[in-house]
C-alpha cells in the first residue's frame, strides 16, 4: 500500500481559528457543533480504522460482482462490520438485477499478421456463437463515427472503435465520460449498422496489457451483439496492422452470458438523530465491484471512507439532530441498479425525498479531497458555505457553483430531486487501474483515504446537526 505523507499541514489546521463570520449569532453552526466536528476530524486523522476496513474487505471478501457468491459475502461482511462498529440500526433493502456471468474471452488477429490480444468482455455482453466468430474488422476513430455508419454497412463485420481516452486533467481533454460512450452505447450503434460484434480500445489511461471492463447497454428492438475491450498496447498493435491497408480479420470468442434475475441488497447503517431521527443525511459508496480484481479503488476506498466516518461520529459520543445513514449501494457497476431502486422506494411526491435531506458519495478512488461543491436550495447555501469554512483549513475549498447532483449512485437521487454535495479530489492515476485486474490494495494511498474519512465525518456531523431544509 502507498504510505504517502499527507502534505497538508493538518496538525496546524486543527489549531487555526475559525473565520470570524461563522461566529455571528445568526450562524446555523454553533461553536459547540464546530468544535465537536473538529474533534471528530482530529481523531479520524490519527486513526487506522479506514485502513483496517479496506484491508478487511479486500482480504476477506475480494471482488463483489453483483449477484455472485462474493456479492453475498460482501453484504454479510458489511452487515457484521457495521453492527460490530455500533451503528444504531443496520438493515438491507432488496434490489432485483440481471445476473451476468463473465465466462472466458479470447481474441486473435488472424490476417494479415497473426497476433494474440489481451481482451475482456464488457459487462452485460452476450456470448459469441458457439466456437466463436471470425470476421473482418472495420475501424472507427470515435464513437460518433460509428453512429454515422449507414445501415447494412457493417454486415458480417466486427466494428472496432480505436479512440484513446485522454488525460482528463488536460484542458479540453476528451476524458472518461467522452471515451466511455463507445463502451456504453457502441454495441447498439454497431448492431444498427449490421455488425456481428464490437471491440473497443480500453477506456483507461494506462499502457499495460490489462484490458478495462465496464458496463454496456443494449436497446429494445436492436440485435444484441458481443462486446469486448482490448488492452491499450493491443489496440496500438491493431492500429499498426491496419496501417498496412490490407483486410484485417479477427477471431473472437466470448462465453459471457446472463441468467434469470436475482435479488441483491443495498446495505444501510444508521446513526440515529437526537431530535428528528426520521430525517437523514446520506453518505454512501457502492459495495459491488467488477470481478477482475478485488475492487480496492472502485469502490473499496469509498466503502472504507464512509463506514469509518460513521464510526468516528459514533465514537465522538454526541448525536447529531438528524440521523446519518451510511449506505452501500448494490450493483452500481451494471447500471446504478441499487440507486435507482432506492429512488423508486424512497422518493415521495412533489419531486423530493422528504426524509432523505442531503446526500454525498465517494466513488473516486484514492485521491485526497480538495473541494466541496454544494447542490442545495438558495437559502441553505449559506449553511453549506459555513460548513465549507470549517473544512477550509484542511485544504478543502468551497466552489462558488451550486449544481452538485452527487457522484455515481447518488446522482440518481440528485437528479430525482435530492439535495446533494460533491466532494472533489486531486488528480490521480485512477484510470490506469479502473475496471482492470490491477485494481488491488497496493494502489490505495492510505493517508489520503484516512484524510477523506475525517472530512466525511466532519461534513456529515455538521450537515446533520443544523436545523435547515436543504431543499430551500
Amino acid at each position: 500500500m502507498k504510505k504517502q505523507i499527507i502534505t497538508l499541514a493538518i496538525a496546524g489546521a486543527m489549531s487555526l481559528a475559525l473565520p470570524s463570520g461563522l461566529m455571528a449569532q445568526d450562524s446555523a453552526l454553533t461553536s459547540d457543533m464546530i468544535e465537536h466536528a473538529k474533534m471528530i476530524g482530529e481523531k479520524a486523522l490519527n486513526s487506522t480504522l479506514t485502513e483496517e476496513i479496506i484491508t478487511s474487505l479486500t482480504t476477506e471478501v475480494g471482488h463483489r460482482l453483483a449477484g455472485s457468491a462474493n456479492d453475498v459475502k460482501g453484504r454479510e461482511w458489511a452487515i457484521n462490520k457495521m453492527t460490530a462498529m455500533g451503528y444504531d440500526k443496520v438493515w438491507t433493502e432488496p434490489v432485483t438485477i440481471p445476473l451476468w456471468h463473465r465466462g472466458t474471452a479470447s481474441a486473435r488477429i488472424t490476417a494479415p499478421f497473426a497476433h494474440n490480444m489481451a481482451i475482456t468482455a464488457l459487462g452485460n455482453s452476450v456470448r459469441t456463437p458457439e466456437g466463436g466468430l471470425t470476421a473482418e474488422i472495420v475501424q472507427f476513430d470515435e464513437y460518433k463515427d460509428l453512429v454515422a455508419a449507414p445501415e447494412g454497412s457493417l454486415d458480417g463485420k466486427i466494428a472496432y472503435v480505436s479512440f484513446r481516452m485522454e488525460d482528463s486533467g488536460v484542458a479540453g481533454a476528451k476524458g472518461y465520460g467522452y471515451a466511455g460512450q463507445a463502451r456504453r452505447n457502441g454495441s447498439v450503434a454497431a448492431a444498427k449498422a449490421g455488425a456481428s460484434a464490437i471491440i473497443i480500445r480500453s477506456i483507461g489511461t494506462d499502457d499495460n496489457r490489462t484490458p478495462h471492463t465496464g458496463s454496456m447497454n443494449y436497446a429494445d428492438g436492436v440485435t444484441q451483439i458481443p462486446a469486448a475491450a482490448i488492452s491499450n498496447p493491443d489496440a496500438d498493435l491493431l492500429d499498426n496492422v491496419l496501417k498496412h491497408g490490407k483486410p484485417v480479420t479477427i477471431e473472437l470468442n466470448l462465453t459471457s452470458h446472463s441468467h434469470d434475475p436475482v435479488v441483491t441488497y443495498n446495505v444501510i447503517g444508521e446513526i440515529t438523530g437526537s431530535d428528528e431521527p426520521d430525517k437523514a443525511v446520506l453518505i454512501g459508496a457502492h459495495l459491488d465491484s467488477w470481478d477482475l480484481a478485488m475492487g480496492a479503488l472502485d469502490d473499496g476506498t469509498g466503502v472504507a471512507i464512509v463506514m469509518s466516518a460513521g464510526k468516528h461520529i459514533i465514537d465522538g459520543g454526541v448525536k447529531p439532530k438528524r440521523s446519518i445513514h451510511v449506505i452501500l449501494f448494490a450493483a452500481e457497476e451494471e447500471g446504478l441498479y441499487g440507486a435507482h431502486e432506492y429512488v423508486r422506494a424512497h422518493k415521495e411526491d412533489h419531486n423530493d425525498f422528504g426524509q432523505t435531506i442531503l446526500g454525498a458519495e465517494w466513488d473516486s478512488g484514492t485521491g485526497r479531497i480538495i473541494n466541496l461543491e454544494p447542490g442545495v436550495g438558495p437559502t441553505s447555501l449559506t449553511v453549506m458555505r459555513e460548513i465549507g469554512a470549517v473544512l477550509a483549513p484542511y485544504g478543502v475549498a468551497t466552489l462558488m457553483t451550486n449544481g452538485a447532483k452527487g457522484q455515481s449512485d447518488m446522482s440518481a437521487l440528485g437528479n430525482a430531486g435530492m439535495p446533494a454535495v460533491n466532494l472533489g479530489m486531486e488528480k490521480t492515476n485512477y484510470f490506469d487501474y479502473h475496471h482492470t485486474p490491477n485494481d488491488t490494495l497496493d494502489k490505495v494511498d492510505i493517508p489520503a483515504i484516512t484524510f477523506n474519512s475525517s472530512i466525511y465525518a466532519m461534513f456529515a456531523f455538521m450537515a446533520a446537526s443544523v436545523d435547515v431544509d436543504y431543499m430551500k
